[in-house]
């Protein structure tokens, strides 16, 4: 489920919108920025303080995220459900460990790992590609609109 290319783009920009179902049964929509790919079917993030989201999972374990190279323009949006990692210290540490390479020092904020255990994974693009823009010119178009937003100093 999750190829080589959703690979990269959680890799280089592993900041994922996570949309969950809230009690009163509408979605929420939370940022997590801590997220890693543990195999092909599981990704994974690491909670410091999202316990609306923490909630929403405990009561409808399932959860689908969204993941966008914001210079091509393209991402993935992986789907499935969801397992909480918490108390089971062999396992945890192990996991973790992941993290702290990944992640070093915001790591030992981790209250828990949330597991997607992803049995869908859609594909994302914009409509310009629609008209025949290719990648390169997209990422072009988007330097330098990041240039002209953020100038070097």
């Amino acid at each position: 489920m999750i190829t080589p290319g959703a690979r990269r783009i959680i890799l280089d920009f592993p900041l994922g919108i996570v949309a969950t179902i809230r009690p009163n049964r509408r979605p929420a929509a939370s940022p997590k920025g801590t997220f890693l790919v543990l195999g092909d079917t599981t990704i994974a993030y690491g909670n410091i303080r999202s316990l609306g989201t923490r909630r929403n999972l405990l009561k409808t374990p399932m959860a689908e995220v969204v993941f966008v190279d914001t210079f091509r323009r393209k991402g993935i949006r992986p789907s499935g459900n969801t397992e909480i990692v918490e108390g089971e210290f062999v396992r945890v540490n192990t996991l973790k460990t992941r993290w702290i390479d990944t992640w070093g020092g915001l790591a030992k904020r981790i209250r828990s790992l949330v597991l997607i255990h992803v049995d869908q994974a859609s594909p994302l693009s914009t409509p310009p590609y629609d008209a025949g823009v290719t990648e390169d010119e997209m990422i072009e178009i988007y330097r330098g609109k990041y240039a002209r937003m953020f100038p070097a100093p």
